[in-house]
């Protein structure tokens, strides 16, 4: 397989991944809105804040890498 098509594939991947992050970070946004209208603000509400906060630091480490890939087949 040529270098061009092996980092098209790993950008390809790399937006599956992104997009399976953003699904689950809106999914726990639903559930943590939910619990937070409820009043229901104990250690499942807390965990599910922390979660998102690391899902948003996975999704700019995914697209820091989707952006140097691109830059990689700008070089090619």
């Amino acid at each position: 397989m040529a270098k061009i098509d092996e980092i098209k594939e790993h950008i390809g991947a790399l937006k599956s991944y992104l997009n399976i992050v953003v699904a689950i970070i809106l999914a726990l946004g639903a559930g943590v809105s939910k619990l937070y209208l409820s009043r229901n603000e104990g250690v499942l509400f807390w965990t599910a804040i922390v979660l998102i906060i690391l899902l948003f630091v996975l999704f700019i480490v995914i697209s820091k890498s989707i952006h140097n890939n691109i830059k990689k087949l700008k070089d090619l």
